[in-house]
């Protein structure tokens, strides 16, 4: 739901905090046992999110809701060409965040500040949370990214514009797909520099369409950037949003000019594509140049 960055070296950056509750799957929670144990079965999933989350090296902050489950996200693989996603994230724990559950001296001390669209759809409190969220960084002058990932199973589209329209104006980066960003700006998709021109327009010094197997395009500074995708035979898109993102933010943390971050981004998104996971494929530095290798079989 919203992830704090911090640099940890010369080209090297990694998700270190979350103050909300986890994108994955919207929130954690535990019951009570005489002599302070915890239930291992209240929230599995809950319990599985956080320990895979803590098995990639991120440092977890989550806060526990008694009262309230995880929520989830269920794919299904309908057809070899279509893969259909349903949410199970009515009454979850991340639906009644408020906030009171912000570790506001996190972001603070944060690099970066990553929030999606997702989030603001869950309740009016989810809302206003990340709204809450997007602007202690922006008092601590701390960068904010903002990805629109509008989910039409969660919200409408007039509600998801209003808040898109409050939210684009507070982030110092902004990422969109192409009908994401339409709607946000209530125009035609086809224009993609119109489209980051006016994301852009808003606020954001650096607006970035993503475009899936057509690439993506930047208005980054007032400088227009194109960078296309890197030809594969995806197994599952699921994901590859994020992918895209994640590889654009770690290279912007890292202090490389734009061309760089959008050719890392549409890499780790292809790799993501090669998985029927969500996020297990997303590939390690060094594995960049496997999308393309002479040789098939590695040894």
């Amino acid at each position: 739901m919203g992830w704090l960055l911090e640099q940890t070296g010369p080209r090297a950056a990694r998700a270190s905090r979350e103050p909300l509750r986890h994108r994955p799957a919207d929130g954690l929670r535990s019951h009570p046992l005489p002599g302070g144990r915890r239930d291992p079965v209240a929230d599995s999933a809950g319990d599985l999110v956080e320990r895979q989350i803590r098995a990639e090296g991120v440092t977890v902050i989550a806060e526990r809701d008694p009262d309230a489950p995880t929520g989830l996200m269920l794919k299904e693989r309908r057809t070899p060409a279509l893969t259909r996603v349903s949410y199970h994230r009515a009454a979850s724990a991340a639906s009644r965040a408020t906030v009171s559950d912000l570790d506001e001296d996190a972001i603070r001390a944060a690099a970066l500040l990553h929030l999606t669209g997702i989030t603001p759809a869950l309740s009016d409190s989810a809302r206003a949370l990340t709204l809450h969220a997007a602007r202690v960084a922006r008092e601590a002058a701390v960068p904010v990214s903002f990805d629109l990932n509008y989910r039409s199973a969660l919200w409408s589209r007039p509600r998801a514009r209003d808040c898109f329209r409050t939210l684009i104006p507070l982030a110092d980066v902004v990422f969109a797909g192409e009908d994401e960003a339409a709607l946000a700006l209530d125009r035609s998709p086809d224009d993609v520099p119109s489209l980051a021109e006016g994301l852009a327009s808003m606020g954001p010094s650096e607006a970035v369409i993503k475009r899936g197997a057509k690439g993506a395009f930047a208005r980054v500074d007032g400088r227009s950037f194109e960078q296309d995708a890197v030809r594969i035979d995806p197994i599952d898109t699921v994901g590859a949003g994020d992918a895209f993102v994640a590889g654009y933010l770690a290279e912007r943390l890292n202090g490389v000019p734009v061309p760089e971050r959008l050719e890392t981004a549409v890499a780790v998104a292809a790799f993501v594509c090669l998985s029927e996971a969500d996020w297990e494929g997303s590939p390690r530095r060094a594995e960049q140049a496997q999308l393309t290798p002479e040789d098939p079989v590695a040894r």
